[in-house]
Protein backbone atom coordinates (compact mmCIF):
# COMPACT_ATOMS: atom_id res chain seq x y z
CA UNK A 1 0.00 0.00 0.00
CA UNK A 2 1.39 3.14 -1.01
CA UNK A 3 1.89 6.26 1.95
CA UNK A 4 -0.59 7.90 -0.28
CA UNK A 5 -3.71 5.43 -0.21
CA UNK A 6 -2.27 5.06 3.88
CA UNK A 7 -2.64 8.83 4.33
CA UNK A 8 -6.24 8.53 2.53
CA UNK A 9 -7.55 5.75 4.72
CA UNK A 10 -6.44 7.50 7.83
CA UNK A 11 -8.35 10.32 7.19
CA UNK A 12 -11.47 8.18 6.45
CA UNK A 13 -11.08 6.64 9.83
CA UNK A 14 -10.50 10.10 11.72
CA UNK A 15 -13.91 11.58 9.83
CA UNK A 16 -16.16 8.49 10.62
CA UNK A 17 -14.53 8.68 14.42
CA UNK A 18 -15.62 12.21 14.60
CA UNK A 19 -19.02 11.95 12.48
CA UNK A 20 -19.73 8.45 15.17
CA UNK A 21 -21.62 10.78 17.38
CA UNK A 22 -23.43 12.80 15.43
CA UNK A 23 -24.52 9.95 12.88
CA UNK A 24 -25.91 8.07 16.74
CA UNK A 25 -27.47 11.39 17.33
CA UNK A 26 -29.29 11.15 14.26
CA UNK A 27 -30.74 7.56 14.23
CA UNK A 28 -31.27 8.36 17.92
CA UNK A 29 -33.71 10.96 16.84
CA UNK A 30 -35.24 9.51 13.46
CA UNK A 31 -36.68 6.94 15.65
CA UNK A 32 -39.70 8.97 17.18
CA UNK A 33 -39.61 10.96 14.27
CA UNK A 34 -40.12 8.21 11.81
CA UNK A 35 -42.89 7.04 14.56
CA UNK A 36 -44.70 10.39 14.76
CA UNK A 37 -45.04 10.77 10.87
CA UNK A 38 -46.56 7.35 10.92
CA UNK A 39 -48.76 8.09 13.71
CA UNK A 40 -49.72 12.48 12.52
CA UNK A 41 -48.63 12.11 8.64
CA UNK A 42 -46.87 14.48 7.21
CA UNK A 43 -49.04 17.75 7.63
CA UNK A 44 -49.41 16.24 11.73
CA UNK A 45 -46.14 16.70 11.66
CA UNK A 46 -45.89 20.50 10.30
CA UNK A 47 -48.56 21.22 12.92
CA UNK A 48 -46.27 19.57 15.81
CA UNK A 49 -43.05 21.82 14.89
CA UNK A 50 -45.54 24.71 14.83
CA UNK A 51 -47.51 24.10 17.93
CA UNK A 52 -44.64 25.84 20.28
CA UNK A 53 -44.52 28.90 18.30
CA UNK A 54 -48.38 29.23 17.44
CA UNK A 55 -48.35 28.77 21.70
CA UNK A 56 -46.23 31.36 22.69
CA UNK A 57 -47.96 34.11 19.62
CA UNK A 58 -50.96 32.76 21.51
CA UNK A 59 -49.96 33.77 24.83
CA UNK A 60 -47.73 36.28 24.50
CA UNK A 61 -49.47 38.14 21.25
CA UNK A 62 -52.93 37.02 21.00
CA UNK A 63 -54.36 37.08 24.39
CA UNK A 64 -52.80 40.34 25.09
CA UNK A 65 -54.79 41.73 22.11
CA UNK A 66 -57.78 39.90 23.18
CA UNK A 67 -57.93 41.12 26.76
CA UNK A 68 -56.81 45.06 25.40
CA UNK A 69 -60.12 44.86 23.36
CA UNK A 70 -61.96 43.62 26.56
CA UNK A 71 -60.50 46.25 28.54
CA UNK A 72 -61.21 48.99 26.14
CA UNK A 73 -65.26 48.74 27.07
CA UNK A 74 -64.14 48.63 30.74
CA UNK A 75 -64.17 51.46 33.27
CA UNK A 76 -62.73 52.18 36.88
CA UNK A 77 -59.66 51.84 38.58
CA UNK A 78 -59.09 48.11 39.03
CA UNK A 79 -56.49 46.04 37.22
CA UNK A 80 -57.89 42.81 37.06
CA UNK A 81 -60.56 42.95 34.32
CA UNK A 82 -62.69 40.69 36.91
CA UNK A 83 -62.64 43.70 38.94
CA UNK A 84 -63.70 46.45 36.39
CA UNK A 85 -67.50 47.69 35.48
CA UNK A 86 -68.64 47.02 32.27
CA UNK A 87 -69.47 50.57 30.55
CA UNK A 88 -69.85 49.55 26.59
CA UNK A 89 -68.91 51.91 24.59
CA UNK A 90 -68.31 54.75 26.83
CA UNK A 91 -64.38 55.37 26.33
CA UNK A 92 -65.06 55.26 22.49
CA UNK A 93 -67.17 57.98 22.99
CA UNK A 94 -65.33 59.86 25.10
CA UNK A 95 -62.35 59.98 22.68
CA UNK A 96 -64.54 60.57 19.55
CA UNK A 97 -66.85 63.19 21.03
CA UNK A 98 -65.70 66.49 19.32
CA UNK A 99 -67.55 69.41 18.19
CA UNK A 100 -65.13 70.27 15.56
CA UNK A 101 -62.35 66.96 14.93
CA UNK A 102 -59.93 69.69 13.38
CA UNK A 103 -59.64 71.63 16.82
CA UNK A 104 -58.58 70.10 19.08
CA UNK A 105 -59.64 72.13 22.51
CA UNK A 106 -63.23 71.56 21.29
CA UNK A 107 -63.11 67.56 22.31
CA UNK A 108 -63.73 65.82 25.32
CA UNK A 109 -60.72 64.33 25.56
CA UNK A 110 -58.30 67.24 23.99
CA UNK A 111 -54.95 65.22 24.07
CA UNK A 112 -55.94 62.53 22.12
CA UNK A 113 -56.82 64.95 19.36
CA UNK A 114 -53.61 66.80 20.27
CA UNK A 115 -51.67 63.67 20.02
CA UNK A 116 -53.65 62.52 16.51
CA UNK A 117 -53.00 65.86 14.81
CA UNK A 118 -48.86 65.31 16.40
CA UNK A 119 -49.09 62.10 14.83
CA UNK A 120 -50.48 62.76 11.74
CA UNK A 121 -48.43 65.61 11.09
CA UNK A 122 -45.02 63.34 12.29
CA UNK A 123 -46.59 61.06 9.90
CA UNK A 124 -46.54 62.45 6.68
CA UNK A 125 -43.72 64.56 6.69
CA UNK A 126 -41.26 62.31 8.24
CA UNK A 127 -42.52 59.24 6.12
CA UNK A 128 -41.94 61.42 3.11
CA UNK A 129 -38.43 63.00 3.69
CA UNK A 130 -37.54 59.72 5.20
CA UNK A 131 -38.29 57.55 1.85
CA UNK A 132 -37.35 60.80 -0.39
CA UNK A 133 -33.77 60.91 1.31
CA UNK A 134 -33.08 56.94 1.56
CA UNK A 135 -34.27 56.44 -2.30
CA UNK A 136 -31.72 59.44 -2.89
CA UNK A 137 -29.23 57.75 -0.63
CA UNK A 138 -29.36 54.33 -1.71
CA UNK A 139 -28.91 55.60 -5.71
CA UNK A 140 -25.33 57.54 -4.59
CA UNK A 141 -24.54 54.30 -2.43
CA UNK A 142 -24.72 52.26 -5.79
CA UNK A 143 -22.76 53.50 -7.92
CA UNK A 144 -18.94 53.26 -8.34
CA UNK A 145 -17.11 55.18 -5.71
CA UNK A 146 -14.08 54.89 -3.22
CA UNK A 147 -14.70 53.35 0.12
CA UNK A 148 -18.14 52.27 -0.89
CA UNK A 149 -17.84 49.92 2.10
CA UNK A 150 -17.21 52.49 3.91
CA UNK A 151 -19.94 55.09 3.24
CA UNK A 152 -22.46 51.94 3.41
CA UNK A 153 -21.33 51.27 7.27
CA UNK A 154 -21.49 54.80 8.04
CA UNK A 155 -25.21 55.11 6.94
CA UNK A 156 -26.64 52.06 8.63
CA UNK A 157 -24.45 52.73 11.71
CA UNK A 158 -27.24 54.90 13.80
CA UNK A 159 -29.76 51.48 13.46
CA UNK A 160 -27.32 49.49 15.47
CA UNK A 161 -27.88 52.07 18.33
CA UNK A 162 -30.70 51.71 20.63
CA UNK A 163 -33.03 54.77 20.41
CA UNK A 164 -32.79 55.58 23.56
CA UNK A 165 -28.64 55.64 22.81
CA UNK A 166 -29.47 57.67 20.19
CA UNK A 167 -31.92 60.21 21.50
CA UNK A 168 -29.50 60.78 24.70
CA UNK A 169 -26.75 61.48 22.58
CA UNK A 170 -28.90 64.34 20.45
CA UNK A 171 -30.49 65.35 23.69
CA UNK A 172 -26.62 66.44 24.54
CA UNK A 173 -25.91 68.05 21.20
CA UNK A 174 -29.44 70.10 21.65
CA UNK A 175 -29.30 71.24 25.19
CA UNK A 176 -29.14 74.93 25.88
CA UNK A 177 -25.20 74.66 26.68
CA UNK A 178 -24.75 71.56 23.92
CA UNK A 179 -22.61 70.94 21.53
CA UNK A 180 -24.67 72.46 18.54
CA UNK A 181 -25.11 75.76 20.85
CA UNK A 182 -21.31 75.70 21.61
CA UNK A 183 -20.73 76.08 17.42
CA UNK A 184 -23.55 78.60 17.01
CA UNK A 185 -21.68 80.87 19.97
CA UNK A 186 -18.30 80.15 17.96
CA UNK A 187 -19.49 81.41 15.06
CA UNK A 188 -21.25 84.73 16.78
CA UNK A 189 -24.98 83.30 17.23
CA UNK A 190 -27.00 83.55 19.65
CA UNK A 191 -27.98 80.51 21.00
CA UNK A 192 -31.31 78.90 21.05
CA UNK A 193 -33.26 76.59 23.27
CA UNK A 194 -33.92 74.21 20.04
CA UNK A 195 -36.06 71.55 23.13
CA UNK A 196 -37.73 74.58 24.51
CA UNK A 197 -39.75 76.17 20.82
CA UNK A 198 -42.47 74.16 19.34
CA UNK A 199 -41.77 74.60 15.95
CA UNK A 200 -37.87 73.31 16.52
CA UNK A 201 -38.73 70.34 19.07
CA UNK A 202 -41.41 68.65 16.37
CA UNK A 203 -38.53 69.69 13.77
CA UNK A 204 -35.62 67.61 15.95
CA UNK A 205 -37.89 65.16 16.51
CA UNK A 206 -38.21 64.30 12.73
CA UNK A 207 -34.72 64.55 12.70
CA UNK A 208 -33.90 62.01 14.83
CA UNK A 209 -36.04 59.80 13.79
CA UNK A 210 -35.19 60.05 10.13
CA UNK A 211 -31.21 59.73 11.30
CA UNK A 212 -31.73 57.47 13.71
CA UNK A 213 -33.51 54.57 11.09
CA UNK A 214 -32.58 56.02 7.44
CA UNK A 215 -29.75 53.12 7.17
CA UNK A 216 -32.58 50.34 7.39
CA UNK A 217 -34.53 51.73 4.39
CA UNK A 218 -31.87 52.30 2.59
CA UNK A 219 -30.67 49.17 2.87
CA UNK A 220 -33.68 47.48 1.58
CA UNK A 221 -34.02 49.55 -1.47
CA UNK A 222 -29.82 49.19 -2.05
CA UNK A 223 -30.81 45.34 -2.13
CA UNK A 224 -33.30 46.29 -5.15
CA UNK A 225 -31.24 48.24 -7.06
CA UNK A 226 -28.39 45.62 -6.85
CA UNK A 227 -31.19 42.99 -8.35
CA UNK A 228 -32.11 45.31 -11.01
CA UNK A 229 -29.98 43.32 -14.20
CA UNK A 230 -27.68 46.35 -15.01
CA UNK A 231 -27.82 45.41 -19.08
CA UNK A 232 -31.08 47.65 -18.75
CA UNK A 233 -28.56 50.91 -18.09
CA UNK A 234 -26.17 49.35 -20.71
CA UNK A 235 -29.14 49.56 -23.51
CA UNK A 236 -30.00 52.93 -22.18
CA UNK A 237 -26.43 54.54 -22.28
CA UNK A 238 -26.35 53.16 -26.09
CA UNK A 239 -29.69 55.03 -26.63
CA UNK A 240 -28.31 58.09 -25.34
CA UNK A 241 -31.20 58.26 -22.48
CA UNK A 242 -30.99 60.69 -19.93
CA UNK A 243 -30.70 60.40 -16.36
CA UNK A 244 -33.91 61.24 -15.28
CA UNK A 245 -35.76 58.90 -17.94
CA UNK A 246 -33.49 55.99 -16.81
CA UNK A 247 -34.99 56.91 -13.47
CA UNK A 248 -37.99 57.34 -13.91
CA UNK A 249 -38.33 54.31 -16.79
CA UNK A 250 -35.83 51.78 -15.51
CA UNK A 251 -35.18 52.34 -11.91
CA UNK A 252 -38.45 53.42 -9.81
CA UNK A 253 -40.79 50.99 -11.51
CA UNK A 254 -38.46 47.60 -11.16
CA UNK A 255 -37.59 49.21 -7.78
CA UNK A 256 -41.37 49.85 -6.64
CA UNK A 257 -41.79 46.08 -4.52
CA UNK A 258 -38.93 47.44 -2.54
CA UNK A 259 -40.28 51.23 -2.02
CA UNK A 260 -43.64 49.68 -1.27
CA UNK A 261 -42.24 47.60 1.78
CA UNK A 262 -40.38 51.07 2.82
CA UNK A 263 -43.31 52.56 2.66
CA UNK A 264 -45.31 50.42 5.00
CA UNK A 265 -42.57 49.84 7.10
CA UNK A 266 -42.02 53.59 7.66
CA UNK A 267 -45.72 54.29 7.99
CA UNK A 268 -45.84 51.57 11.04
CA UNK A 269 -42.85 52.50 12.56
CA UNK A 270 -44.30 57.06 12.37
CA UNK A 271 -47.52 56.15 13.31
CA UNK A 272 -46.02 54.01 16.83
CA UNK A 273 -43.02 56.66 17.20
CA UNK A 274 -42.96 56.62 21.08
CA UNK A 275 -39.07 56.07 22.47
CA UNK A 276 -36.50 58.28 20.87
CA UNK A 277 -38.73 61.44 21.06
CA UNK A 278 -40.05 60.47 24.72
CA UNK A 279 -36.63 60.83 25.89
CA UNK A 280 -35.74 63.95 23.70
CA UNK A 281 -38.57 65.87 24.65
CA UNK A 282 -40.96 64.24 26.91
CA UNK A 283 -44.14 65.03 24.71
CA UNK A 284 -42.99 69.16 25.28
CA UNK A 285 -42.75 71.12 25.17
CA UNK A 286 -46.65 71.39 26.59
CA UNK A 287 -48.26 68.68 23.93
CA UNK A 288 -46.48 69.88 20.76
CA UNK A 289 -44.51 66.85 20.74
CA UNK A 290 -47.13 64.21 22.11
CA UNK A 291 -47.68 61.33 20.08
CA UNK A 292 -50.35 58.74 19.83
CA UNK A 293 -47.84 55.98 21.81
CA UNK A 294 -46.88 58.38 24.47
CA UNK A 295 -50.51 59.44 25.28
CA UNK A 296 -51.66 55.86 25.61
CA UNK A 297 -48.58 54.88 28.15
CA UNK A 298 -49.32 58.13 30.40
CA UNK A 299 -53.01 57.72 30.16
CA UNK A 300 -52.52 53.71 31.19
CA UNK A 301 -49.69 53.75 32.94
CA UNK A 302 -48.00 56.90 33.99
CA UNK A 303 -50.43 58.95 35.26
CA UNK A 304 -51.32 59.10 39.26
CA UNK A 305 -55.09 58.03 38.27
CA UNK A 306 -54.62 55.16 35.53
CA UNK A 307 -57.31 55.22 33.09
CA UNK A 308 -56.66 51.32 31.55
CA UNK A 309 -59.97 51.31 29.29
CA UNK A 310 -59.63 54.84 27.66
CA UNK A 311 -55.80 53.76 27.06
CA UNK A 312 -57.39 50.63 25.28
CA UNK A 313 -59.73 52.06 23.33
CA UNK A 314 -57.17 54.82 22.17
CA UNK A 315 -54.61 51.64 20.92
CA UNK A 316 -57.47 50.25 19.76
CA UNK A 317 -58.00 52.81 17.25
CA UNK A 318 -54.99 53.08 16.37
CA UNK A 319 -54.33 49.83 15.58
CA UNK A 320 -57.41 50.08 12.82
CA UNK A 321 -55.56 53.09 11.41
CA UNK A 322 -52.03 51.00 10.91
CA UNK A 323 -54.58 48.03 9.69
CA UNK A 324 -56.40 50.93 7.26
CA UNK A 325 -52.73 52.34 6.08
CA UNK A 326 -51.72 49.03 5.40
CA UNK A 327 -54.53 47.56 3.28
CA UNK A 328 -54.57 51.13 0.90
CA UNK A 329 -50.65 50.65 0.45
CA UNK A 330 -51.34 46.87 -0.47
CA UNK A 331 -54.42 47.60 -2.73
CA UNK A 332 -52.48 50.44 -4.56
CA UNK A 333 -49.74 47.99 -5.67
CA UNK A 334 -51.63 45.09 -6.51
CA UNK A 335 -53.90 48.01 -8.42
CA UNK A 336 -50.27 48.69 -10.06
CA UNK A 337 -48.58 45.32 -10.63
CA UNK A 338 -52.44 44.53 -12.75
CA UNK A 339 -52.19 47.99 -14.44
CA UNK A 340 -48.40 47.06 -15.47
CA UNK A 341 -49.44 43.57 -16.91
CA UNK A 342 -52.36 45.33 -19.38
Amino acid sequence: MTAEARHETAGERLAGLLLAPVRWGMNLIDRPMTWLQRRLGLGGVAAAFLAPNLLVFGIFVLFPMMLNVAYSFTGGGALFLNNRVFVGTLQYETLLSCRDFLDASSCREDRFWRAVGNTGFFVIVQVAALVLISLATALVLNREMRARGFWRAVFFFPVLLSPVVVALIWKWILQRNGLLNAVLVELSFEPTLWLVNRGWAMFWAIFLSIWAHLGFYTLILLAGLQAIPRELYEAAEMDGAPSWRVLTRITLPLLWPNLVVVILLALIRAVQVFDEVFVLTGGGPGTATLFLVQYIYETGLAQQVRNLGLASAASILMAAVLIVLTLVQLLASAWRERKEQR
